[in-house]
């Protein structure tokens, strides 16, 4: 590698990493909005800039092989990093009842029938939470050992959506 493509190549990286702030900051509160699809699109387009690739080329093995997460398993990722930091602000099925359950690790969901309640983000966060495989859950006091085991999990799965995260089974 030349002088010029190592500067070149440290350029674009660090324009990337200027988009990862940008595009990751406040991504609890927009990152189910419809904008985030757009957001998306440019992250790609970044990724296939830093590479080299072209436009027709799937960013699927691009992604694990820079070990970057997709905009959408990003926003999984602040959610439950936040349900992680802010645990006393949710109630586990646990402290609701005293039965003895296999869904005692999970958030207790409270009862809604508005759709932009539901939506909202700790009803989202809750959501996504209850969803995580029960290997995840157990490790939520062990906050650096959690975020890692969770980011390997979903660079793993290499999630493009919401709805993908949910077709998951745990």
């Amino acid at each position: 590698m030349t002088f010029l493509e190592h500067t070149e190549y440290n350029l674009k990286c660090k324009m990337c990493a200027k988009f990862v702030v940008l595009a990751t900051t406040g991504i609890i509160f927009r990152g189910n909005s419809h904008h985030s699809d757009r957001i998306f699109k440019i992250q790609k387009r970044m990724i296939r800039i830093i590479t080299n690739t072209g436009r027709q080329d799937s960013c699927h093995q691009l992604y694990k092989q820079l070990q970057i997460l997709p905009l959408p398993s990003q926003y999984i990722f602040s959610l439950l990093a936040f349900v992680n930091k802010n645990r006393g602000l949710f109630l586990s099925n646990s402290e609701i009842h005293d039965i003895n359950t296999r869904y005692n690790y999970n958030v207790h969901l409270p009862s809604t029938n508005l759709t932009l309640e539901q939506k909202g983000v700790l009803y989202s966060e809750s959501r996504i939470y209850n969803h995580l495989p029960l290997n995840n859950k157990i490790l939520l006091n062990d906050a650096k050992h959690f975020k890692s085991t969770l980011r390997s999990y979903l660079i793993e799965h290499m999630l493009y959506s919401l709805d993908k995260y949910y077709q998951l089974r745990s």
